[in-house]
């Protein structure tokens, strides 16, 4: 089956006519609408990136930072919380601690509450770049969203709360 796309589609809605002509009774909005998220996940990823690279950040080093920065003053967490917080093992995290505190970002310090444990305090040099970053990553993610009308943001943020809030594999996964 050959056919161009047309201005008012993309490749999602060539893929699902393609779809419909050999399986006719299959549903496929859920490869319009999941298959857009990802796609958009993908196109957006390396820009963003690239905007903590800018900062001589990887991803990971920024969610270490911005961990620390929005969980308030003191800017401190144990490792456990942040490792928790990030969704990773803790060998991920030590490794991304320990390039951190190499370039000043981070300071490690005893906790006074337990003399066993450590404390990952963010520095003023590791708050000021993931300030910078953040602020740019925000102003870049807004740039993008400004296809869309304030209303259809709002309604877009409400669904995909509702969706990541749903059970995401009501099958089992079969």
């Amino acid at each position: 089956m050959s056919r161009q796309i047309d201005e008012a589609e993309d490749g999602v809605d060539l893929r699902r006519a393609q779809w419909a002509a050999e399986l006719p009774d299959l549903d496929t909005l859920g490869m319009a609408i999941i298959g857009r998220m990802r796609w958009i996940t993908l196109s957006l990823r390396p820009p963003i990136e690239a905007i903590f690279r800018s900062h001589g950040l990887d991803s990971g080093e920024f969610d270490v930072l911005a961990t620390l920065r929005r969980s308030g003053p003191p800017y401190r967490l144990r490792p456990t919380e942040l490792y928790r917080w990030l969704m990773i093992s803790s060998g991920g995290l030590t490794a991304r601690l320990a390039r951190l505190e190499k370039a000043g970002y981070i300071a490690r310090l005893p906790d006074p509450d337990d003399n066993r444990s450590t404390l990952v305090e963010l520095t003023a040099d590791g708050a000021a770049i993931v300030e910078r970053a953040f602020r740019q990553d925000m102003a870049f993610e807004s740039a993008v969203l400004a296809a869309l009308t304030p209303d259809e943001r709002a309604t877009l943020e409400a669904l995909l709360r509702k969706l990541a809030l749903a059970d995401l594999n009501p099958s089992g996964g079969a």
